[in-house]
């Protein structure tokens, strides 16, 4: 008797050939198949497609590149659900959890190498589990999609408004104004121009982000951030939802009315702030506001309630994020700021 096991075309097919394959007008709901624990319980991505009957472009959303950033999820489930296939124009492509195995453990980064997956892609089909998943995602992005939304939100620990981020990507990459009007479809706070060579941005490979590489390969792509993570706020998931309605119209796939956006604050200088000493943070300023210089975004205090350390600035700040959890220690972050912005009004 032969017990080898024999591989399922169908079942390991990638998300190119399941977007080439979905019948169009229909709204179909697969998985793309990554790997196996050692249990033999698969890994494997939502893959989720609602193809138009028209042609037009394909917009792919991806959700969850960190397991512990829900309000994308549910805003990416709750776009989708709305859709009518059959008044679509291209289709609509969605990875609403890109990063199963850090969800399930409730946990940012990939359980089972440690790594940060929004500083894995392209990925590699024949690496470690990080590697693994950015390359399903990728290898269908970078085949089929033609603008890419990556969902993210803010550290459980902080507070933010909805806001977004792209990349300097350079030549190749579509134009600032054009990435910045599809942008402004969702109304953010701000919208955070980063360069990938930034220290002073995030630690690690930024170079391997998602929206990065797309904007490498020419396609239109950037980052909204929907809140706070670990839990669902259901203001930051509506905006979510309003800003896909607004840009598939926009995209001119759904028939809705084209609104013309107000003006973006683009922030072309961000910093985190530190804490210098050890004790309990009490916030002052609000996410989602403009700090006036000598204000306090908030106070440092020992166990006795003595003021250890006030932090402020010198001039006016963007307040993106503000730390909740009040337990800080020496060198904790406790804030988020744009330092220097401007206003883009469009064309």
């Amino acid at each position: 008797m032969d017990l080898s096991l024999k591989s399922d075309p169908q079942r390991r097919a990638g998300a190119s050939e399941q977007v080439d394959r979905a019948v169009p007008g229909a709204f179909t709901h697969s998985t793309l198949q990554v790997g196996t624990m050692a249990s033999g319980q698969p890994i494997a991505l939502p893959l989720l497609v609602a193809k138009g009957r028209a042609e037009g472009p394909v917009l792919w959303l991806n959700g969850a590149v960190h397991g512990d950033e829900i309000n994308g999820i549910l805003a990416i489930s709750d776009f989708m659900a709305g859709l009518d296939c059959n008044e679509l124009a291209g289709t609509v492509v969605a990875t609403p959890i890109s990063n199963p195995t850090a969800l399930d453990a409730r946990r940012k980064r990939v359980p089972q190498d440690e790594q940060d997956l929004d500083q894995s892609f392209p990925g590699h089909d024949a690496g470690m589990l990080s590697q693994l998943l950015a390359h399903a995602v990728f290898d269908g992005i970078r085949q089929t999609a033609d603008v890419v939304v990556n969902f993210h939100t803010m550290n459980p620990l902080f507070s933010s408004m909805p806001y977004a981020v792209y990349k300097d990507a350079g030549d190749g990459a579509p134009a600032e104004e054009d990435i910045l009007a599809a942008v402004a479809q969702f109304s953010p706070f701000v919208a955070c121009r980063m360069s990938v060579a930034s220290a002073a941005e995030l630690p690690g490979d930024n170079a391997g982000s998602l929206d990065y590489q797309c904007l490498k390969l020419g396609k239109l792509a950037f980052m909204v951030e929907l809140g706070a993570g670990s839990r669902q706020q259901p203001d930051c998931i509506r905006s979510g939802v309003d800003g896909l309605e607004r840009l598939a119209a926009y995209l001119r796939m759904t028939p809705g009315h084209v609104t013309t956006p107000g003006p973006v604050c683009r922030v072309t200088r961000r910093t985190h702030v530190f804490s210098r000493q050890g004790g309990f943070f009490r916030q002052h300023a609000a996410a989602g506001t403009t700090l006036p210089a000598g204000k306090p975004l908030g106070l440092v205090q020992d166990v006795a309630g003595r003021t250890i350390e006030t932090i402020t600035f010198a001039q006016d700040v963007q307040v993106i994020g503000v730390r909740n959890d009040p337990v800080v220690h020496s060198g904790d972050r406790v804030g988020f700021v744009g330092l220097e912005w401007d206003d883009w009004h469009g064309r």
